[in-house]
């Protein structure tokens, strides 16, 4: 496959048969990830499911894998929300052309949540609790401002505390998550960084040098030597 145009037909087939096959819960994405990533959705159906539309934005999970930190960033049957508090069971394939390069991406997202009230009533009268599942938020956002604004979120809860009350130290940490996650594949990310940490923009990108040049012997990014306790704050005394 040299383009997602040059499979159009065949792909657009497939969401729509996958949509009609399990009705108006199921809402089936096509992605095309060579695109600006505010504008990736070229195709979608029962788009209703998470509010979006043809011509939004990607969700916080494909950035990784368009920066590299994941090589096969194929994920299937996984629960995440919506900001809406909707509950889906959700898989994601993705697309590559002939160089082996994600071009695309095609995303199931069945909405769960009737199912599962109807279950926490079956689990009263048979006293048998529910398997959860912790798994990584997926970001349903209707522009890429919205991913960004999550990822901020995430950041202050795994530092523990604000940007600009960070030390340098801290500072790279967080460009080391904020790298990982993809943030910099976002229009202009390093502005909005910038002002989170209240830092100059030499200074931005002067600590995310740093945080790039601490690898692991496998190459892989690393995080300081300074320790987090589960809930991804600094551990005292340790």
């Amino acid at each position: 496959m040299k383009s997602l145009q040059c499979e159009w037909s065949n792909l657009t087939r497939l969401i729509n048969m996958i949509a009609e096959q399990f009705g108006p819960r199921c809402e089936v994405v096509l992605h095309d990830l060579t695109k600006d990533y505010n504008h990736t959705i070229v195709s979608i159906v029962n788009g209703h499911v998470t509010n979006r539309v043809q011509g939004g934005s990607g969700s916080n999970l494909g950035l990784p894998v368009l920066a590299g930190h994941k090589i096969d960033g194929d994920v299937y049957n996984y629960v995440t929300r919506t900001k809406e508090n909707k509950t889906l069971r959700s898989s994601t394939f993705y697309l590559r052309d002939d160089n082996d390069q994600v071009i695309g991406c095609i995303c199931i997202n069945y909405d769960i949540s009737d199912l599962l009230v109807l279950q926490s009533a079956l689990d009263d009268v048979t006293m048998y609790p529910s398997a959860k599942q912790d798994v990584e938020p997926e970001v349903f956002a209707k522009n890429v401002g919205e991913i960004l604004d999550h990822l901020i979120e995430q950041c202050t809860e795994y530092i523990g505390k604000p940007g600009f009350e960070m030390s340098k130290e801290e500072k790279i940490d967080a460009l080391a998550f904020f790298d990982s996650k993809g943030a910099f594949l976002i229009s202009k990310a390093g502005e909005h960084l910038r002002e989170y940490f209240n830092i100059s923009k030499y200074t931005l990108y002067n600590y995310l040098e740093i945080s790039r040049s601490r690898t692991t012997e496998s190459g892989e990014k690393t995080i300081t030597s300074r320790k987090y306790n589960n809930g991804g704050r600094y551990a005292k005394g340790r």
